[in-house]
């Protein structure tokens, strides 16, 4: 249960050291070969779609929003979703991916894909996408491959090779 002193806000300039802080005790040096790390490093991610947790002034969790593509389609890849051990299971996290998705909705996205486990990401609407439909930058278990539609069809759409939003030339929603 969520405690009433936890606070969830937009990510701010100030809170960037403290999430890399967060990313490196929870992913380790090893997420710098993951796909979706490879996607993030071409390019930034949206930081008016991207939340933070804190309680006392500490940060309790962070997740962000990358605007990637495929083929025509568009959409935002969430991640990293993290929560430091000592607040885990009292919801922050799902709270923090509640506020991203509401936000990618608000703003007309379609859209949402990340690489996560199905048991924890299904009941937050999100289910595996067909396989061979998209080719990551680096190699992902294809069960690990959700996405979660906001706009019926969007996922159809969605196809191809992925990369930051920025390598193919625009920003818009699909």
């Amino acid at each position: 249960m969520l405690a009433a002193a936890t606070v969830f806000s937009a990510e701010l300039p100030e809170h960037d050291a403290a999430i890399e802080v967060l990313h490196e005790q929870s992913f380790g040096p090893g997420r710098f070969a993951r796909a979706a790390t490879r996607i993030r490093e071409q390019g930034p991610h949206d930081r008016a779609l991207s939340f933070v947790a804190t309680m006392g002034g500490e940060l309790a969790g962070s997740v962000r929003m990358t605007p990637i593509a495929a083929g025509e389609g568009r959409a935002l890849l969430l991640g990293p979703l993290a929560v430091p051990p000592r607040f885990k299971n009292i919801g922050i996290g799902k709270k923090l991916m509640a506020m991203a998705l509401d936000a990618a909705a608000q703003t007309g996205w379609g859209l949402v894909v990340l690489v996560g486990d199905e048991p924890y990401y299904g009941p937050l609407g999100f289910s595996r996408i067909p396989s061979k439909q998209l080719t990551m930058p680096r190699p992902v278990d294809p069960a690990r491959l959700l996405a979660h539609e906001i706009r019926p069809g969007a996922l159809a759409r969605f196809h191809g090779t992925v990369s930051h939003a920025s390598l193919a030339g625009s920003y818009p929603s699909e």
